[in-house]
């Protein structure tokens, strides 16, 4: 009854839209690492549902897990979103570690590791969910595109802060940690030069260097280093070198956490399962630091930005993206585009197939416009030979 008098007299103006399937409850979830712009697109979603269309929206709490554990579940009004575009994070929660298609079950004392997506099918039935809106990654788009194909109605909506998924040209989250890592830049080079150091940043992007290329340029970064370009150490001493021959007393190493010699080898911080589960990247710049030091005789120290790129306020850029991404699904789901996801081409907002979506990943291109671009300033890539 609360609930019912909190609704706006837009809110109940409209009879619900017929649509082509006479849609009456869609639901959204968050899956995967959280990002800034998340609550955008939920406001996104819950508004245009509700104030367009008359839908129900139901807010599935911690990603996949609440589709598995349906009672934590919450029907979503206007009222609950407003003013959330503002905040990082996600209301509904999400967990990067409940996947569906490879679910850890506890049998007879042992975990093994099940397909459960016939059980979230039927709870989906249960809820009486007409359209599930998925936002996510390439793990995320995974899955959906799995229900998609048992007969669930999906729409994904892409994130990541990575920005490497191949079907559009930006996913938010990308510009704020972007910003983030220029800003810890920025503060970096007032300690280096102060204390004549070499100082290494560590950031994310397991395969791709979306990040470290970008926020390396923007900052001012003496050498970026990226898991597409593996690179040579000999070239990164003689580069620093020679900055210090020219008066350059300090330099500023920007490492995606992917990045790797031409040898090869990654630095885990917690090594790849037995099961097949991924590690978990981490040390990278403190191994290069530790090189550099000892080929240059040079001070280095190492700062690690970590889960501090995924937090924090989205950025103006990303709230709109992910504003129009989220109303945006809510038209593709009017319009009968189930198994699609929505994209930025341009400065349009358009729908693929989810296939496209995670049919690969984005990279860096080793010799694209924006590395000459880095190489034009005089940026060093360590490219091996």
């Amino acid at each position: 009854m609360a609930d019912a008098k909190r609704k706006t007299k837009r809110e109940t103006k409209r009879p619900a839209s017929s649509g082509p399937s006479r849609l009456e409850r869609i639901a959204i979830l968050t899956g995967g690492g959280d990002c800034p712009g998340l609550n955008a697109v939920i406001r996104g979603v819950v508004r245009a549902a509700i104030l367009e269309h008359q839908w129900e929206v139901l807010g599935i709490q911690d990603g996949f897990d609440g589709l598995l554990k349906i009672d934590a579940n919450r029907r979503l009004y206007s009222h609950d979103v407003r003013g959330i575009q503002a905040r990082g994070g996600t209301i509904l929660g999400t967990s990067n570690r409940g996947n569906p298609l490879h679910y850890p079950v506890l049998e007879e004392g042992m975990t093994v590791f099940k397909d459960v997506t016939d059980e979230i099918v039927r709870n989906i039935e249960k809820m009486g969910i007409d359209c599930l809106v998925a936002v996510g990654g390439d793990g995320t788009m995974k899955i959906t595109q799995a229900l998609f194909e048992k007969g669930v109605k999906v729409v994904g909506v892409p994130k990541t802060i990575d920005n490497d998924l191949e079907a559009t040209d930006v996913t938010f989250g990308f510009n704020s940690a972007v910003n983030t890592a220029t800003d810890a830049l920025d503060k970096l080079h007032t300690t280096a030069e102060s204390h004549h150091r070499i100082l290494a940043l560590e950031v994310m992007g397991r395969d791709c260097g979306w990040i470290a290329l970008e926020a390396g340029i923007a900052g001012g970064a003496d050498v970026i280093l990226l898991p597409e370009i593996p690179f040579d150490l000999g070239r990164i001493c003689e580069h620093i070198e020679k900055r210090k021959r020219t008066g350059s007393r300090f330099s500023i190493v920007v490492v995606a956490e992917g990045a790797s010699p031409a040898s090869g080898e990654k630095i885990y911080e917690k090594q790849p399962g037995m099961d097949g589960a991924p590690g978990r990247l981490g040390g990278i710049g403190k191994w290069v630091a530790d090189k550099i030091s000892l080929c240059t005789n040079l001070e280095t120290r190492v700062a690690v930005l970590g889960h501090l790129q995924r937090g924090g306020m989205p950025t103006t850029f990303d709230r709109i993206l992910a504003t129009r991404f989220g109303v945006e699904a809510v038209n593709l789901i009017a319009a009968g585009k189930f198994g699609h996801m929505v994209c930025l081409k341009g400065r349009r907002i358009e729908s693929v197939p989810i296939t496209a979506a995670i049919h690969g990943i984005k990279r860096v291109d080793p010799r694209g416009q924006l590395v000459r671009t880095a190489e034009a300033l005089g940026i060093e890539l360590g490219r091996a030979k």
